[in-house]
């Protein structure tokens, strides 16, 4: 789905976006949506650092990897 909407860019930047692309809606939509990515993924990376430095947690994996070591075992 998408949404037209009406927005202001500065000269420089409109003449930028016109130099290196046709389709001025797909070029700015491929720049959000890249950046969109880098922020999900600086997220994500954030989220497993607070895990890894999280004691708790760690104890509910090492709970989880016995138990599944204990299922495994021949």
């Amino acid at each position: 789905m998408s949404t037209s909407i009406s927005i202001t860019l500065d000269d420089e930047i409109l003449r930028f976006i016109d130099e290196r692309s046709r389709d001025r809606s797909r070029f700015i939509n491929d720049l959000l949506l890249a950046e969109k990515r880098r922020v999900f993924l600086k997220e994500l990376a954030l989220a497993y650092k607070e895990q890894a430095n999280d004691p708790e947690f760690q104890e509910e994996i090492a709970i989880c990897e016995r138990f599944y070591c204990m299922l495994h075992v021949s």
